[in-house]
């Protein structure tokens, strides 16, 4: 399977999941900011995509969790560096500069974009 094959089925996903035209998922749109997916969507969205492409999905193992609760990983609203590099090691698909840039933690959910799917893909069958 090719990255183009993985990113039309990440796209058909996506599209199911979350009721949107298929125009408006580009590779930079943000799950939550552009798409609308919420809370609940994210389970829809790891259930899809492991029937889609015939693996599973880890818990976390896709989108983090327990880091929001952890004074370790986040204090006065903001992600640590320790949180950071926490997140870094667990979710090595995430392309985490913007959070970097300002580590608000009501910007994580938007760090979660379409190409972040596809990479979650691509590493889980070995494309490259």
């Amino acid at each position: 399977m090719t990255r183009d094959e993985i990113a039309a089925k990440v796209r058909n996903v996506l599209v199911d999941a979350l009721a949107v035209d298929e125009e408006e998922v580009t590779p930079t749109a943000s799950l939550r900011n552009d798409l609308g997916a919420e809370s609940i969507d994210f389970l829809d969205i790891v259930f899809k995509l492991e029937q889609a492409f015939g693996f599973k999905v880890a818990q976390g193992e896709l989108f983090p969790e327990g880091v929001q609760s952890d004074p370790k990983y986040v204090q006065n609203g903001v992600v640590t560096p320790e949180g950071l590099a926490s997140l870094k090691a667990r979710l090595p698909h995430i392309d985490f500069s913007a959070l970097e840039q300002d580590p608000q933690i009501t910007k994580v959910a938007g760090i979660f974009t379409v190409d972040t799917l596809v990479r979650f893909v691509a590493n889980k069958l070995g494309v490259k």
